[in-house]
């Protein structure tokens, strides 16, 4: 197939792509039904993004959606934006800024391909089937060469695949590792099976936990689907704007975003809700992959003892056990969430620079930072919460 054949296009919003093209390369997996694997980067998730305007004009955020069109057909995109900060981003390029605009460059704008606020692995360079090579180095080589030829002094990919990074890393993009931690479901049958694969000391400071968590003097419920009404909405953006405003500054996401939300996905979306004296108090959101389910937030009005745990990370458990899904990912940072049964796991960017000389001293760096995480990884593994199982046990 002849590369000179495929037609690079940006384009500044989703809706002059059709949710079913682009849903043909971002989660061709779902064409029959069921759920995408990555509920993140399907059209219906990013064009809420956009007209709920969590992106776009006086965001920092703005759409550019990078596409590839083989005989009018499109067969890659890739959620792309402009950059005038760093934030919401979640794999932090801050000190690569300072440096180069110490030294008299101009970092920003940069341009980012990413979900934005989203630190949950997927693809990034969404290919339809059956054009899995052309379409991704298409889409590369047309990030590269925009960049370049605006004067622009970066790329990056951030939480793409494993095989994302080696395919970038192969045409000459700079691969970086990084880490959070997940929780992996071992064909447990309930949550006092997973337990039971942990060393006595932790198996007992998590039941101590889920008790102290649950005798906070009400109820914790969880809603999905049709089940998830407005009163709940309201309750969360209360505590979504609450921590948003002591991490951020600011919320991400509009209130609008929510109401896009429950409209178009709320099948995707678990949401876990704590209610004392009648009133919702703390709450953690939740987005359903087909093997994966994908915490992003919580807040609160009220504090109680282990109740963020419960909900984040408990329930969570509990809900993947129950539904048969594979892993849990509890977003970015904390490694308080080792002694909670979620392991360290490697995540992976890309990244280009346009000055040579800044590339190196970029390449440095991540070699020598590729090594910390793989260290840490190592060593934080080994001291995880997991019993440790003897020779004659395994015999």
């Amino acid at each position: 197939m002849d590369q000179a054949q495929i037609e690079i296009q940006v384009l500044p919003s989703l809706s002059r792509i059709a949710a079913e093209d682009w849903d043909a390369c971002a989660c061709p997996e779902a064409a029959e039904g069921g759920r995408p694997d990555d509920p993140f980067t399907t059209h219906r998730f990013l064009k809420a993004l956009e007209e709920s305007g969590s992106v776009g004009r006086g965001t920092g955020w703005q759409p550019q959606y990078l596409t590839a069109y083989l005989d009018g057909m499109l067969i890659a995109a890739a959620p792309m934006y402009a950059k005038s900060h760093s934030q919401g981003e979640y794999i932090f390029d801050h000190s690569w800024a300072h440096a180069y605009e110490r030294a008299g460059g101009r970092y920003y704008p940069k341009l980012q391909i990413a979900v934005p606020f989203t630190p949950a692995t997927g693809r990034r360079f969404l290919v339809r089937p059956g054009y899995e090579g052309i379409g991704q180095s298409a889409l590369v080589q047309g990030a590269v060469q925009l960049a370049a030829d605006n004067g622009i002094s970066s790329l990056h990919v951030t939480f793409c695949t494993g095989e994302e990074a080696e395919a970038g890393e192969a045409m000459g993009l700079m691969a970086r590792t990084s880490q959070q931690f997940h929780w992996l479901n071992q064909g447990y049958a309930d949550f006092d099976a997973f337990l039971a694969s942990l060393s006595s000391r932790k198996r007992k400071n998590i039941r101590k936990e889920r008790a102290q968590a649950n005798a906070f003097g009400g109820t914790i419920q969880a809603f999905t689907g049709d089940d998830l009404r407005p009163e709940h909405w309201e309750a969360f953006w209360d505590f979504y704007q609450d921590t948003g405003a002591r991490k951020w500054g600011a919320p991400y996401l509009t209130r609008a975003f929510f109401d896009l939300v429950q409209d178009r996905m709320r099948d995707d979306i678990l949401l876990v809700l704590a209610e004392r004296d009648g009133r919702w108090i703390a709450g953690a959101l939740n987005l359903i992959g087909r093997d994966t389910l994908y915490g992003r937030y919580w807040g609160c009005t009220e504090h109680h003892a282990c109740l963020h745990f419960e909900l984040c990370y408990y329930r969570a458990i509990d809900h993947a056990i129950a539904h048969g899904l594979g892993r849990v990912e509890a977003g970015a940072q904390g490694e308080h969430k080792l002694a909670r049964g979620y392991l360290p796991s490697q995540t992976h960017s890309l990244h280009w620079t346009a000055d040579p000389g800044f590339a190196e001293a970029v390449a440095q760096f991540l070699e020598a930072e590729r090594a910390a995480v793989s260290e840490e990884i190592e060593v934080l593994t080994e001291y995880g919460p997991f019993r440790k199982v003897s020779v004659e046990e395994k015999e």
